[in-house]
């Protein structure tokens, strides 16, 4: 299984992800794709806003516009994604930003002129091809940074990706709403702000560093029929991946849903003018935004895909409650924004608003970064053109259900309830196929709102190839913080009688852990546990073993058992020694006047633990007496 960020991937220190911007690697990378996702949409608005308002055309009429614009602005990401993939995977990817980047100031200069002469055909050729734009520049966008960022740099990366699009979303869309509604001359300052953000994006592209071919023997299939199924196939191939996007495609349908309505809901339920629908797209864009940046904290920045569940429960939490605070708001004439914001019944909307947004930012980013952490670097960029494919099919699915939901007499409020209801039921299932999401978010949930949990070493941890975890046995959610210290799933060899123990053997079970017994007590199950365990290895995953063969019952270092060496003998692999710290006493471990949980709150709440994580020990130097001082010396580290 590759897995592996590129070699090219430097591991480099910084404060915080804010730093990336000041490193080549990413600060050209990062204006380049702000300055295309800015001229899109300002080039977008303030044509749907001319063809709404400022001209009368037969052919077009106002209301459809907005639905047509998008519709062919949609299209090219069914039509061309796979080949768009390819292309990425074959080439240089800072040879493909340029010339994505050239062909976007010539279609800006087309739509230049037809700004200039009104010309509504020639504005929707530059719709369809500022489409193709953005679908052959999207795989570029995701499979360039896991060629430039470490594992621990990723999640901080995404963040400020997600956060720079939707701000420069929210840019765009307020410039293109400004500068065509100018008397008379609107049309041409449109025109000129088109060409001089295409020619920025062309400028800062000339600075991203190279970024070298992962297929160079690629041979091009240029059937996009075909080339889609492969794509869909090459993706189906790793489940987790396949099923992250999945989750990525649906958060789009959910957001898709809320930003169309936001117009009529404006209007309609909140009673506010076209300065509340912005204020709401404000909202909306900051809440994003907010959310993409708050990953890397959250995650002590790893790949965290335990935020993904609870980004997933606060979308239905919110969206429920915005059905819920939208409904029987007074009547009255279109609200200005001054209006708006003084009466405290839209206060609760607005919050509802930022923080479903806010918590859709801590669903994506992680699935994004997990999905370039898991996939194969020699076809990256085409599984991100799957992603890209089934996104469209959803956005579309999205707009035709909103509209059937409408025309069967739904109010704007009911269908976010809907959605929101969705959302809890789509999550759940998509975390019952890819436990590890569940399994992370409860890994999660103990390492910050349980216990204040600090890892010391955990470079450590090897981000790709196989290894043994050793550790000594403290408690009963030993593994469980294990899970939490790495970025990668750890399969754990496990005494069977754990497997019993209430909502824990079910976790254990669900983490698809290895049960083992003793040789006397079963035999059989005794040698399938080692079977199992080199099996692991061999596929280069991470394996945790506790050697101790139970948990402590005094608090002291117990003896290590030969178990690891039975595995070593079967499949080489360096071995990593661990020490969790001040867990004895806690609520999960067993203490001296009685056994675990049974006293919730005897060390009282969120209290210090640690992991301290050795250097690997080489297989062929190992014994167990070696690895038990090697853990002790880290528990007094």
């Amino acid at each position: 299984m590759s897995t592996s960020l590129s070699a090219q991937a430097p591991a480099t220190e910084h404060p915080n992800q804010f730093a990336l911007l000041k490193q080549r690697r990413f600060a050209p990378f990062f204006w380049t794709q702000f300055s295309g996702a800015a001229n899109d949409n300002l080039f977008k608005f303030a044509f749907t806003v001319m063809v709404t308002y400022q001209l009368q055309v037969a052919w077009l009429e106002p209301k459809m516009a907005g639905l047509v614009i998008g519709a062919l602005f949609i299209l090219p990401f069914l039509l061309f994604s796979a080949t768009s993939g390819q292309l990425t995977d074959k080439y240089d990817k800072a040879r493909v930003i340029r010339l994505v980047k050239s062909l976007e100031i010539a279609i800006m200069l087309l739509a230049a002129w037809g700004f200039w002469l009104v010309s509504v055909p020639a504005l929707l050729t530059c719709v369809f091809l500022m489409g193709l734009h953005s679908t052959l520049f999207g795989p570029v966008k995701y499979a360039y940074l896991p060629q430039h960022l470490a594992e621990r740099e990723l999640t901080g990366g995404n963040g400020m990706v997600e956060m720079g699009t939707f701000v420069a979303i929210l840019l765009g869309q307020v410039a293109g709403g400004l500068l065509v509604a100018v008397p008379e001359s609107g049309r041409h300052y449109v025109a000129f702000a088109c060409v001089g953000l295409a020619l920025i994006g062309r400028l800062t592209a000339q600075f991203v560093p190279a970024s070298p071919s992962t297929d160079p023997s690629l041979r091009i299939n240029w059937n996009p029929v075909t080339e889609t199924l492969r794509n869909m196939k090459l993706a189906h191939g790793n489940l987790v991946v396949f099923r992250s996007l999945l989750g990525i495609s649906w958060m789009w349908f959910f957001g898709a849903v809320f930003l169309s309505q936001f117009p009529s809901f404006a209007k309609e339920v909140l009673h506010g003018d076209e300065q509340v629908a912005s204020l709401l797209l404000v909202v909306f864009s900051i809440g994003i935004g907010t959310g993409s940046l708050l990953c890397e904290v959250l995650s002590r920045r790893h790949v965290e895909i335990g935020l993904v569940p609870l980004g997933a429960i606060g979308m239905s939490v919110f969206a429920v409650d915005l059905y819920f605070a939208s409904r029987g708001l007074p009547p009255a004439d279109a609200l200005t924004l001054t209006q708006f914001v003084s009466m405290p019944l839209h206060w609760r909307v607005m919050a509802d608003l930022a923080l479903l947004s806010l918590f859709a930012g801590l669903y994506s980013v992680p699935m994004y970064a997990l999905i370039q952490l898991r996939s194969q670097a020699s076809h990256r960029a085409r599984i991100i053109a799957a992603n890209n494919i089934l996104n469209a099919l959803f956005m579309i699915a999205s707009s035709v259900i909103a509209g059937v939901l409408l025309t069967a007499g739904a109010t704007i409020p009911q269908i976010f309830l809907l959605v929101g209801l969705a959302n809890a039921l789509v999550a759940s299932y998509i975390f019952l196929l890819v436990p590890e999401y569940l399994l992370r978010f409860v890994a999660w949930i103990a390492s910050h709102l349980i216990y204040r949990f600090k890892v010391a070493g955990e470079e450590n941890i090897p981000v790709q190839g196989a290894a043994v975890l050793v550790c000594n046995h403290v408690s009963f959610v030993d593994a469980i913080l294990l899970m939490a210290a790495s970025p990668r799933p750890i399969y754990f060899v496990m005494d069977h009688q754990i497997f019993k123990v209430p909502v824990l053997g079910w976790l254990f079970r669900l983490a698809k852990a290895i049960p083992i017994a003793s040789r006397k007590e079963d035999p059989a199950a005794y040698e399938a546990a080692f079977a199992a365990a080199a099996k692991v290895l061999r596929e280069g995953d991470l394996l945790a073993i506790f050697p101790e063969g139970g948990i402590t019952h005094d608090g002291t270092l117990q003896e290590f058992k030969g178990g690891v060496m039975k595995i070593l003998e079967r499949q080489a692999a360096p071995v990593i020694p661990m020490a969790l710290t001040n867990l004895w006493g806690s609520f999960f471990s067993r203490v001296e006047e009685g056994g675990a949980m049974v006293r919730p709150f005897r060390r009282g709440w969120l209290n210090r633990v640690g992991l301290n994580v050795g250097v690997p020990v080489p297989a062929a130097v190992v014994q167990p007496d070696l690895l038990r001082e090697r853990v002790g010396q880290l528990l007094v580290a």
